[in-house]
């Protein structure tokens, strides 16, 4: 094919995962590189990654819509179920891993800077310069540390709201080290969406980063098998000798997987609801938008939109920071699909959601659609 990826090693994202899995040839380019700075930026407006730049010139930009434009351009092997229930609840999970794992994977990174900062000075030092002297890369990556480090608070991270992310997180590691300990992938012997949305926090930052790497292994040595896995071509794991590469018949899903849904909900729910009324409540204020327009309180092209801060409770701590739209816009995708299902699907569906406490949230509805136009969210 001869895409090029333009991603650095600690960014957020599952899509090589889904290059590797196809098998799909690219070279990966770092945002130092002059194609990057000539080409790239222009075109976007704003710096972002990933961005994969297609062998026809074209530029798509989001982990999501690079891997469904991947599933349709090369179709084989199929990394996504054929089968509705098992699409709708994919689409979930995967959008829970890229959003909601984002607030752990900022605090194990900067709140353990003491105990990592060589390493990071070093990841974020090669792909913010092309220059191979240590002391330049390092130079070159203080500010861009610095200016992540201040993210934090916008992310709802604090003193007040950790021991309730660290608290998630490591039941979360509970759930999948008990999945993986039976399954090679989310949803049985093939990977998804589901597995591609969750590695992009769970190796990028949580599977790499020396503290956070340490306790994976620790808590749960086959979540990071699985990690190793997903960086591997072949869909087949000689631990699963067994397993048939393929998701599991009559669109059902592994119970464990109920036990993560429950999680998802539980953990997730309460800052998508707060989203939810916090851009619903904006689109009222504000009667005269038109679609097309950009989504964002100061009205400018932004890579991560706000249009103000929420509030809401996480295992018993009130978190507050910044609304987060892209996190809206992309569980919406799920919620279209799951409404989408009729018959025998959205009944057995819909029993799935009452045993999983995910009423409220597969309720959202937002007053006017979000949509990605030109890079960037925007009212339909």
């Amino acid at each position: 094919m001869g895409s090029r990826r333009l991603q650095p090693p600690e960014s957020p994202h599952g899509l090589e995962k889904s290059l590797i899995k196809k098998r799909i040839p690219y070279r990966e380019c770092y945002p130092s590189h002059p194609v990057f700075q000539t080409a790239i930026l222009p075109a976007l407006g704003f710096f972002v990654v990933p961005v994969l730049e297609a062998p026809d010139g074209a530029i798509i930009q989001d982990t999501s819509e690079i891997i469904e434009h991947l599933e349709e351009t090369f179709p084989e092997p199929r990394l996504n179920p054929s089968t509705p229930m098992q699409r709708t609840v994919a689409a979930l999970i995967g959008a829970f891993g890229s959003e909601a794992l984002l607030k752990p994977a900022m605090h194990y990174r900067w709140s353990f800077l003491a105990q990592q900062e060589n390493f990071l000075r070093a990841e974020f030092g090669r792909c913010t310069s092309a220059s191979h002297d240590r002391a330049e890369r390092d130079a070159a990556a203080a500010p861009f540390m610095t200016a992540m480090q201040a993210h934090l608070p916008r992310l709802g991270i604090t003193s007040d709201s950790i021991p309730a992310i660290e608290r998630s997180y490591e039941d979360l590691l509970d759930i999948l080290e008990a999945h993986f300990l039976r399954y090679p992938y989310v949803l049985g012997g093939r990977p998804s969406e589901a597995d591609f949305g969750l590695m992009a926090p769970l190796f990028a930052h949580l599977g790499r980063d020396p503290y956070p790497c340490a306790l994976m292994k620790h808590r749960a040595p086959n979540v990071f098998r699985w990690t190793e896995r997903m960086n591997l071509a072949d869909l087949f794991d000689g631990e699963f000798a067994d397993t048939e590469a393929c998701y599991p018949s009559d669109d059902s899903i592994p119970d464990s997987v109920e036990r993560l849904l429950a999680h998802v909900f539980q953990n997730w729910g309460p800052e998508l609801l707060a989203n939810a009324e916090q851009y619903n409540a904006w689109i009222a204020a504000h009667p005269s938008l038109k679609a097309g327009d950009v989504v964002s309180a100061g009205g400018g092209r932004q890579l991560h939109p706000t249009v103000g801060d929420i509030t809401y409770v996480l295992l018993g701590r009130h978190v507050r920071g910044a609304g987060n739209p892209q996190a809206l816009w992309h569980v919406d995708k799920a919620l279209r699909r799951a409404r989408a299902l009729t018959g025998a699907a959205r009944a057995q569906f819909d029993a799935l959601i009452r045993r999983t406490g995910g009423a409220s949230v597969m309720a959202i509805t937002l007053d006017r659609p979000l949509v990605r136009e030109n890079f960037v969210l925007v009212v339909g």
